[in-house]
């Protein structure tokens, strides 16, 4: 599951969020991969606010997971009338798909809060006149996931128990790595501040990737989902150049 957040900034940053969506599913289909639409809150005037949307092929979380932090962009704003160049943040969240009876995570009925709602697409259109989509609230450590996809209220239900349980278990393994890198000596940097990637499209034109150092000229092909030399090159940072080639292959 990867879910897409707009920063501060408005229509500025809902609409970069949008370009981030696109730019997913467009590297998505080059890899044969399907793509599901789980839930979207769009914008008031253009772009979405948030986006849930799930990935499947092999390797995905594998490949995907080295997306995760803030993204940032650089541009002369479309929304502005002084064509004032404006910088944008989104933010860039993956977590791999659990099957709620296999994970170790209990979810008690009073642990959560569940609402229904009328489910609407993207635009604002109606796409269920009746109460289909759900939203549940994790009570104890605040997790909302919502899902309006399906057509029946008891699917999406069912789908967005199952991302709870995903994001609660990636929760637990986080904190588990945390500790063990504070009992290395390691500081560990958490929330806005992990800005992984910058795309410049004014005044110059350049991707850089601020882990890796990876630097791109056509920020237009990355844009369209030429994401592959990225995701490669943190693997290699990450985990050395053999791993790296055998999970990029």
């Amino acid at each position: 599951m990867l879910d897409v957040h707009a920063g501060a900034g408005g229509t500025e940053a809902q609409d970069w969020a949008e370009m981030l969506l696109r730019m997913y599913l467009r590297w998505a289909e080059q890899r044969g991969f399907a793509t599901e639409i789980l839930s979207v809150s769009s914008g008031e005037e253009a772009g979405i606010k948030s986006v849930s949307i799930r990935i499947a092929g092999e390797n995905a979380y594998g490949l995907l997971r080295s997306e995760r932090g803030v993204h940032r962009l650089v541009r002369i704003s479309p929304f502005d009338a002084a064509h004032g160049r404006h910088t944008s943040f989104a933010l860039v969240e993956v977590v791999p798909e659990i099957v709620a009876d296999e994970a170790e995570i209990e979810i008690r009925p009073e642990d959560v809060r569940i609402d229904t709602f009328r489910a609407s697409g993207h635009g604002g259109q109606n796409v269920q006149k009746n109460d289909t989509a759900v939203r549940i609230t994790h009570l104890e450590s605040g997790i909302v996931v919502t899902c309006q996809n399906e057509r029946s209220q008891s699917r999406n239900r069912e789908v967005a128990m199952q991302v709870l349980v995903s994001r609660l278990l990636e929760r637990e393994l986080e904190r588990q790595e945390a500790e063990r890198l504070a009992l290395r000596g390691v500081h560990v940097e958490a929330g806005w501040g992990n800005q992984i990637r910058s795309y410049v499209l004014h005044p110059y034109r350049m991707v850089k990737d601020v882990r890796t150092g990876l630097e791109s000229s056509d920020p237009n092909a990355v844009l369209n989902g030429r994401l592959d030399d990225f995701i490669s090159a943190y693997l290699r940072h990450q985990v050395g150049p053999a791993a790296a080639e055998g999970m990029a292959g």
